[in-house]
């Protein structure tokens, strides 16, 4: 049984009809929100009204924020990755040094 539904989202003057999990409605509509608001930044900042220009420039915009926010990600793991293999490496001293004191 297909738990799609319906739904409705207008960008940039346009609406598309999409079938999507319930769930995930708001963050579609949200997303819509962010491009049209985007678009309308890009529009005042270089007087185009060109909507393949202005969708562009929110593409390269979005996506360069993504770029940095998973490299950000990808940093923070690599450090939490350090910490607990320096923790796993105290923790295995303390217990050899323990069993040996036996």
């Amino acid at each position: 049984m297909d738990d799609r539904k319906a739904a409705q989202v207008t960008v940039m003057g346009r609406t598309y009809g999409l079938k999507i999990e319930p769930e995930k409605e708001e963050a579609l509509k949200k997303a819509a929100e962010i491009i049209n608001s985007q678009a309308a930044i890009y529009e005042k900042m270089t007087a185009s009204h060109n909507q393949q220009d202005l969708l562009a420039m929110v593409a390269l915009g979005q996506i360069t924020r993504l770029i940095r926010i998973q490299e950000t990600l990808n940093y923070r793991n690599r450090q939490l990755m350090d910490q607990l293999t320096e923790i796993d490496n105290t923790m295995e001293n303390y217990l050899h040094s323990a069993q040996n004191s036996l």
